[in-house]
């Protein structure tokens, strides 16, 4: 981590904690945060026996350490931890839109609503986590997150931004062809 950080000056950078008892969670997060000034503390919002983190969010970040409130997926959680950060410390609450779509449910009205809500706190950003496709990227800035996460897989998508879909279409079925051939699969002797 420390590594990372000797290089990476710029931009803020999310480390989070292994504990998941929200005392040992405070020792490692008062830890972490002591790397760098652009370090931020992730803290999931629930440990694994679904007790609320709030509270530790809430006296982490009124000390101003700089969190990141990770595995957000309801309102409730996202009001609670809007709540529960300090208006005066940068922070950042992370809501997983890619597995909320994964559930079936459009994640972009409670992204939207969402981002309203952050809005209380003039140093809370919404961070979209878990980016299925490249399109989540213009998603996430319509409604008004100030972060995405994106994986390599989908920014190398980027070559195909403004495309002609028949284009893609022809590349498409040329690729089909030549991994048949590759495979050399026949249907008919």
């Amino acid at each position: 981590a420390k590594e990372v950080l000797a290089h990476i000056t710029d931009v803020s950078v999310s480390f989070e904690v292994f504990a998941d008892d929200v005392e040992t969670m405070e020792v490692e997060a008062r830890e972490i945060a002591t790397w760098a000034d652009n370090v931020y503390v992730k803290i999931p919002c629930v440990t694994t026996k679904g007790e609320s983190t709030a509270e530790l969010v809430r006296k982490l970040s009124a000390d101003g350490i700089k969190v990141n409130v990770t595995t957000i997926f309801t309102p409730k959680q996202v009001d609670e931890m809007v709540e529960a950060v300090d208006a005066e410390t940068p922070s950042i609450i992370s809501l997983f839109a890619g597995r909320i779509a994964d559930t079936g449910v459009d994640p972009i009205p409670f992204m939207t609503e969402s981002v309203k809500k952050a809005a209380a706190k003039p140093n809370c950003e919404v961070l979209w986590a878990s980016t299925r496709e490249l399109i989540n990227i213009y998603q996430a800035e319509a409604c008004g997150c100030q972060i995405i996460t994106v994986p390599n897989s989908i920014l190398a998508k980027r070559k195909n931004i403004g495309r002609d879909p028949y284009e893609v279409s022809l590349d498409t079925v040329r690729g089909f062809a030549k991994d048949i051939a590759a495979l050399g699969f026949h249907i008919l002797p």
